[in-house]
């Protein structure tokens, strides 16, 4: 199976950012959303998280939490190239992708690349189009890569996709098909803050200006690509022992075979668990996975990957609460 870090760690051999300096670097992106993205630590813990492990993230949250707000506030930590496509049901693949149109003073015909052409990009409501519009990030999220007019272009790393969805309204949206969820590495719930957070976050915001002014001018890109890459090179090669890893497949087998669960992760979701396991790791100041690590980001990597059975969907349960049962059943390797 494909792993689409794979390119990144090889183009970047002996330029990996690891220990101090790595541990260092997130905290300095981490302190510089902060002065635009108030508290939902989770939240951004989670995102940087993918940014590490080179995945891409789809975030499911109610109107007005920030959003937006925060991809656009990484994407100023970040001196990347940034694109945002507001998903519609009239939006087209070529939107995304790019097309061919021809020029009249070549009288030929050139490619006009789409918005996927950037380091980072935002769907944002990516369950307001349609299959084959959401459809065109699958090439871009596995393979690195697109085609347009039966001609491949690669991306530029690093990739991230990062969507929203909005899991209240359902008129007129577009569930996403399991095969696009089994792209995305993490799959981020975002709540309503809590008080003290959102008393901090309207202070802010309203504070001598439109309440809808959010100010982006405070952070300061302290990353590039390059650092990015060596960031993302520096995770993968943290160390898994094999009773960790094998602590992480058999949460991901036991999946398959739950009750209460129609559908259980595959192979895929087994990597993705411990591709995070690794970032979790160094966001925690270490360079070894430990079983906590994998039962902390288990959630995030195992929830849109798995479909609850009829009789828990009418009872109302949630994919997360099978989850916690499982992992309180699946015996972690002692540290």
């Amino acid at each position: 199976m494909n792993d689409p870090v794979r390119p990144v760690i090889s183009a970047l051999t002996g330029a990996a950012l690891t220990g101090a300096a790595l541990a260092e670097r997130c905290a300095q992106i981490r302190a510089q959303i902060g002065h635009a993205f108030v508290g939902q630590g989770d939240v951004l813990d989670q995102l940087l998280i993918a940014l590490l492990a080179g995945g891409h993230v789809l975030i499911e949250g109610a109107p007005g939490l920030g959003k937006t707000l925060l991809v656009r506030a990484l994407a100023a930590a970040l001196d990347c190239s940034y694109a945002r496509v507001q998903f519609t049901p009239d939006l087209m693949p070529s939107d995304v992708s790019g097309h061919a149109f021809y020029d009249p003073k070549s009288e030929s015909f050139r490619i006009r690349r789409g918005p996927v052409f950037a380091n980072l990009l935002l769907a944002d409501e990516i369950n307001r189009a349609p299959a084959k519009t959401q459809a065109a990030l699958l090439e871009a999220m596995q393979e690195l890569q697109v085609t347009i007019e039966s001609r491949s272009f690669a991306l530029e790393p690093p990739f991230v996709a990062i969507a929203t969805q909005n899991p209240i309204e359902q008129e007129g949206t577009y569930p996403l098909p399991e095969a696009q969820l089994d792209r995305f590495l993490l799959k981020i719930l975002m709540p309503y803050p809590p008080h003290e957070e959102e008393v901090r976050m309207v202070g802010s915001v309203s504070a001598g200006r439109s309440a809808n002014d959010f100010d982006l001018s405070r952070v300061r890109a302290v990353a590039t690509p390059a650092v990015i890459l060596a960031m993302q090179a520096g995770t993968a090669a943290v160390r898994v022992d094999p009773v960790v890893l094998d602590y992480a497949v058999r949460i991901v087998r036991a999946t398959r075979d739950w009750p209460g669960l129609a559908m259980g992760a595959g192979p895929r979701g087994s990597l993705a668990l411990v591709r995070a396991a690794r970032a979790q790791a160094v966001l925690d100041g270490r360079d070894f996975t430990t079983p906590d690590d994998v039962r902390a980001i288990t959630k995030p990597a195992l929830r849109h990957r798995l479909s609850l059975a009829p009789e828990m969907q009418i009872e109302g349960r949630r994919i997360d609460e099978v989850l916690d049962a499982l992992l309180a059943r699946v015996e972690a390797p002692r540290q």
